[in-house]
């Protein structure tokens, strides 16, 4: 079977796909997927050996710009390679009209979310079949039941898992990463708990590691690199993050992307939670844990804090969740 699968962003949404793809390898012998994304997390579909080809899309760049697009030839090309082959079925694993539209101008019968259950209702229009997932659900058995019914196979009840083709260093883990950086201004956890963290870290002999990916990131990475005495790594791709994550003892992160990655890849692992729902979108994997506040307003699901004024520069909800206890979460706490 070829299948089309449509999941262009977010990296977090991109991930939580991974485990579908993989339940589908195991249930369909031999079937191959192609993997429309967003240009930016274009390497993530390729670590997976069921995945045949990816085809790049720029909707956030084509944004700024779409006359450029056009007159450039870009989004013609993109179309060009979108409908070079007929697929036996077209997945939405979005459920967003930025993500219905080029699914149905793909060569194939086209599957989706119903109004109730996409996330815009709108999209469902664009389908040829649909079908109805509970909004509760979390993201990841959303995903993973959208394929079983797609694709006419039994929803295995076990946990998600996938298997990556990413290389592991063989000589010993070591070190703890921190992925500190997120896009909503709500879910950072304060620069202070991170440097009180390493500080902790660095009394038991460990080594840590700092990667950034903006300005705003490159920033807080220089801070925290001056203050705890560690070297400041280079920009790396998101597959040499990858492989990093597979060569350290623990991954302590925010709700980003790079954490749910973390936590598929079974490696030990912590992601703190403030203003957004564990039950929904909260990272999950066999040595994973989620740290949520308790704070009376979280999760407030909203990406600025309303709490916050001109002495207070992070969420409070993150005060309440202490470095000891993400020591703790990592089985790294004293005694």
């Amino acid at each position: 079977m070829r299948i089309l699968v449509v999941k262009t962003s977010s990296m977090g949404d991109v991930i939580h796909t991974l485990p579908a793809i993989e339940d589908a390898k195991k249930a369909i012998p031999g079937i191959k997927f192609d993997w429309v994304i967003e240009e930016g997390f274009k390497e993530i579909p390729a670590w997976h050996d069921s995945v045949n080809e990816v085809i790049p899309i720029a909707v956030r760049r084509w944004r700024k710009s779409l006359l450029k697009g056009f007159f450039s030839g870009e989004i013609a090309s993109f179309f060009r390679n979108l409908r070079a082959k007929h697929y036996d079925l077209i997945i939405d694993a979005q459920g967003l009209v930025k993500s219905a539209i080029p699914a149905k101008l793909a060569k194939g019968a086209v599957v989706g979310l119903d109004q109730q259950s996409a996330r815009e209702s709108l999209s469902a229009r664009f389908y040829d079949r649909t079908f109805t997932l509970d909004k509760s659900m979390h993201a990841i058995e959303r995903v993973r039941r959208l394929f079983a019914f797609s694709l006419d196979y039994e929803y295995p009840e076990t946990p998600p898992s996938v298997q990556l083709n990413l290389n592991q260093d063989q000589t010993g883990k070591k070190g703890v990463l921190f992925l500190h950086g997120t896009t909503w201004p709500s879910k950072h956890w304060p620069d202070d708990s991170w440097l009180a963290l390493g500080r902790a870290l660095k009394q038991k002999g460990e080594d840590i590691y700092l990667p950034w990916s903006t300005d705003t990131e490159k920033a807080r990475a220089e801070w925290l690199s001056e203050n705890l005495a560690v070297p400041l790594m280079p920009r790396l791709t998101l597959t040499e993050l990858a492989r990093l994550m597979l060569n350290v003892k623990a991954v302590v992160g925010v709700d980003t992307g790079l954490t749910h990655l973390a936590a598929l890849l079974d490696v030990s692992s912590i992601g703190i939670y403030g203003s957004t729902d564990v039950g929904l979108t909260g990272a999950v994997g066999i040595d994973h844990k989620n740290l949520n506040s308790n704070f009376e307003c979280a999760p407030c699901l909203k990406r600025n804090c309303n709490l916050l004024d001109s002495k207070t520069t992070s969420p409070p909800c993150y005060e309440v969740i202490s470095p000891d206890a993400v020591l703790k979460g990592i089985g790294m706490a004293n005694g």
